[in-house]
Order: C-alpha cells, then sequence, then structure tokens
C-alpha cells in the first residue's frame, strides 16, 4: 500500500514530495521530486539518491522507484534523500553540474561528492553494499555499536 509521507523537508527545499511506501515510523519524507540547486545543504547531513530521466513515464525510473520504495527502511538507515528529476526541458543547476543522459542514477556521498552513477536502476542491496563499504559509513556502525555496547 502506497502512503504519502508529511512533507516536512520539501517545505525547506521548494520542491514537492513523489509517493513514497513505508511505515508511519519513518521519521521524515526522503522522496524529493522538483528543482533543488543547492547540494551543499546536504553535506554531512544526507546522502543522496539521485534519480534523472526524460520522463516520470520512463520504465527505468518507474523500476528504480520500486525498488527504492520496497526497502524504504534501508534507506532511512543510511540517512538517504532521494532526489528525483524527470523533466530535460527545464535545465536545473542539478542537471547542469550532472550532466544526465536519459535515465540516470546518482549516489552523492556525505562528503557531496559523487561516489556512482549508473545508466540502469539498481537494486537496494546493491546501493546499501557499497554505502555500507564507504570509510563515514564504517564509521556510522562502528558508533551505534559503541552506542548499543554502552
Amino acid at each position: 500500500m502506497k502512503q504519502i509521507l508529511p512533507i516536512v523537508l520539501a517545505g525547506l527545499l521548494g520542491g514537492s514530495l513523489a509517493a513514497a511506501q513505508g511505515n508511519d515510523d519513518a521519521a521524515s519524507p526522503i522522496f524529493i521530486e522538483g528543482e533543488v540547486d543547492d547540494l551543499s545543504q546536504f553535506v554531512w547531513e544526507n546522502r543522496l539518491v539521485v534519480i534523472f530521466a526524460d520522463s516520470p513515464n520512463d520504465p527505468n525510473f518507474g523500476l528504480q522507484v520500486e525498488y527504492l520504495e520496497a526497502r524504504i527502511n534501508e534507506l532511512v538507515e543510511r540517512d538517504i534523500l532521494v532526489l528525483t528529476d524527470t523533466d530535460p526541458s527545464v535545465q536545473t543547476a542539478l542537471r547542469t553540474k550532472l550532466r544526465p543522459r536519459g535515465f540516470m542514477m546518482v549516489l552523492i556521498g556525505k562528503d557531496g561528492e559523487v561516489k556512482l552513477r549508473k545508466p540502469f536502476p539498481w537494486d537496494v542491496r546493491e546501493l546499501t553494499r557499497t554505502i555500507d563499504k564507504m570509510p563515514i559509513r564504517q564509521r556510522e556502525i562502528r558508533e551505534r555499536r559503541t552506542l548499543q555496547d554502552n
């Protein structure tokens, strides 16, 4: 069952929320649709998965969103926000910076650097494995273990 999560973050970003599946325990919406020009607001706070497509009807776009919705709790656990852009006619700063051609999924780390680009949908399991190997994520895992042990 799909739910529309309350829009708290999108008001700050000037975007609107895409439909996201999850439970009521989700702390904040993670799907943000529309223009976000300044990614510096996310540095050291969130990892970003940016999904570009030439249309919201692109089958790869739909499949990528399904993959992410199916395991939303794993994304929340890793501080991931999902930004979507399906209108290539609007040349946003994000499109100018990342230069997608058709469908593209981009992973941006907490340090603000592009970590991964894929021209096809990626399963959350593959995505989380990649994230879990990153030094910042390794530190987060160690810190959580330390807190749990105390």
